[in-house]
């Protein structure tokens, strides 16, 4: 009789229950995504070029991240489930069923839901993760031939993570059960709620949560990152919750006060609704504006790693090195688009390496200068000083051996055409090639390079310096961390809006006398209507303006490392808008749908 009571109710709220269950399936679903491309053996070892043990740490630090955010998200979303069924437990008590009947009935309907979302979300992270993959590698021209789709390893710990998490909230919502009386249940929805209100506690707070950010985004100009991070995480994250906690207040207790605009239709209810949200979500407001600037800065940083790669196309002068004049090497130059070409001969002898000077006044050799500019890095195109690249020494002598096989460890010598004919030794070359377009040609450079290393493995220390082995090898770390940070800002965004949703709708039953009671006196719905999505959009975006100030200040810490931290930022906000809307509409028709029911 309990089971068939407790269909009926589920089925009653159906469309409850999908959205519950949708949301638990993204949730499920996304943590798989970004385990899957954390614990990736192949894709960590073949397509991220860096220290393991550094890896290790990223990976490991970004699922700590995601496994928080993703309890946060799964505590909302049982809250939003047991104040959807717990008149219902109420009823069934007051019918006379034993309340163990009843926690035994809750806990199975709460592991149950979870079980089957999370292996839902498994099968379809599978296709949404292919998809995702395929559309970034295309999209983003990433460097990554190694990710698996299916992954056991990852299958195993979604598993593990989620049946735990659902196993400990199904307990306590058991706990609550048992040790709630039946009168509570029924009527818990209507229970008044104290919130604290000390006016001079609220102005300091309100002053300094506006102070405490300041400081934050000042520190954040600052070059040491080791007095930044902590400094900046006490002062924004205190800032937030001052800022939420009293100066929004602030501001809705000015509007309150102007009768011309409070009594407008029925802002005065709307400021009032607002007024007690922020001081009740003061916590899980702040909590989400951090995370969302964590998960706009992943996907910024993430994606502007694609700038690196530009910035080693920039800090090398010429586009390829042929030191081989083979049928396969050569077979390949023929095939790019040269705009230079120029070729220095040189006899090597057991200590030295002599060149024709004339080959050297006709086309002087190029190369690019690093130097710091206001503490960034710059590269600066230079002609090296040809007196002096027979001087050991002078920054011409390191800069062209670093170019010549053996240039640093033997002497170079630049002597006229006779004289450097006259000299007994190895005959050789050297020829520096530059292309009118190096992402076009870029296959076939690199291909050069390898090539010549096969041919020769003692030339592996001067090739690998070559642009197109320099790029390849950026060209791994950054498309590994694009990746990365793509699928964490991703999966922060959704869940913390998810989040967000379901607290809004946990209260949504305590509100619904109040809509009523607005629709009795004669309220028109669509005032009503529109005082919910006055109400619910102050509260999403909110915490995504702070959010979003917090990244554009905060970007500024990765100046060091990336060239352009402030580039492709409408790639982040555009995916922030988008999702961030479709859970701010998603959640306003669905508190439209449960407080402004007629019975």
């Amino acid at each position: 009789m309990i089971w068939k009571l407790s269909f009926t109710g589920i089925k009653s709220r159906l469309k409850d229950y999908t959205v519950l269950f949708s949301g638990l399936v993204v949730a499920s679903m996304i943590f798989y995504m970004f385990l899957s491309l954390a614990i990736n053996p192949s894709f960590m070892s073949k397509d991220v070029n860096a220290p393991s043990s550094y890896l290790s740490f990223i990976f490991g630090f970004g699922i700590v991240l995601l496994a928080i955010i993703t309890l946060v998200y799964l505590i909302y979303a049982n809250s939003f489930l047991l104040s959807m069924r717990q008149h219902d437990y109420g009823m069934f008590m007051m019918l006379g069923a034993k309340s163990s009947r009843i926690g035994l009935l809750i806990f199975c309907e709460t592991l149950i839901t979870g079980v089957l979302a999370t292996v839902l979300g498994i099968i379809v992270g599978f296709g949404l993760t292919a998809l995702v993959a395929k559309l970034l590698i295309h999209n983003l021209g990433l460097a990554i031939t190694h990710f698996q789709v299916i992954l056991p390893n990852a299958i195993i710990w979604t598993l593990v993570f989620f049946i735990l998490i659902f196993f400990l909230a199904a307990l306590r919502n058991v706990h609550k059960l048992v040790h709630s009386k039946v009168i509570d249940l029924l009527h818990e929805s209507q229970k008044p709620i104290k919130i604290s209100n000390h006016p001079v506690w609220r102005s300091v707070e309100a002053v300094l949560g506006i102070l405490l950010l300041a400081a934050g985004y000042y520190v954040m100009g600052w070059k040491n990152v080791f007095i930044v991070i902590p400094m900046a995480l006490v002062t924004i994250v205190l800032g937030s919750y001052f800022t939420f906690d009293a100066f929004f207040t602030a501001i809705i207790d000015v509007l309150l006060k102007n009768k011309g605009f409070a009594y407008h239709g029925i802002r005065i209810f709307t400021l009032g609704q607002l007024k007690f949200r922020l001081r009740d979500y003061t916590r899980i407001l702040t909590v989400i504006s951090l995370l969302f600037a964590l998960a706009l800065g992943a996907i910024t940083v993430g994606l502007n790693f694609n700038t690196i790669k530009d910035q080693v196309k920039g800090s090398i002068y010429y586009d390829a090195e042929v030191v081989s004049n083979s049928s396969n090497v050569q077979k390949n130059v023929d095939k790019l688009s040269i705009k230079t070409k120029h070729t220095y001969h040189y006899k090597e002898t057991s200590h030295d390496l002599y060149f024709d000077k004339a080959e050297f006044k006709k086309n002087p050799v190029k190369n690019v200068r690093f130097e710091l500019k206001n503490n960034l890095p710059t590269y600066k195109n230079e002609t090296l000083n040809t007196g002096q690249i027979s001087n050991p020494g002078t920054h011409a002598n390191s800069s062209f051996g670093e170019l010549v096989p053996n240039g640093i460890p033997k002497k170079i010598h630049l002597l006229p055409t006779k004289e450097a004919k006259n000299i007994k030794g190895q005959s050789k070359f050297v020829t520096f090639l530059s292309v009118n377009n190096f992402d076009k040609d870029y296959p076939v450079l690199l291909k050069i390079e390898k090539k010549q290393m096969q041919e020769n493995p003692s030339l592996t220390d001067t090739l690998s310096g070559t642009k197109p082995l320099a790029y390849q090898t950026m060209l791994g770390l950054t498309s590994g961390f694009e990746f990365m940070g793509f699928f964490l800002g991703l999966a922060f965004l959704t869940m913390l809006a998810s989040t967000l949703m379901f607290k809004v709708l946990s209260g949504a039953a305590s509100d619904k006398m109040r809509y009523q009671m607005l629709y009795k006196i004669g309220a028109r719905e669509k005032v009503l209507r529109h005082s919910i999505s006055s109400e619910i959009g102050t509260l999403f975006v909110l915490p995504g303006i702070l959010g979003i100030v917090d990244v554009l200040f905060g970007l500024r810490m990765f100046k060091l490392l990336l060239p352009h931290p402030y580039a492709g930022l409408w790639i982040p906000f555009t995916i922030f808008i988008i999702l961030y809307f479709f859970y701010y509409v998603l959640t306003v028709k669905l508190y439209e749908r449960i407080v402004l029911a007629r019975k």
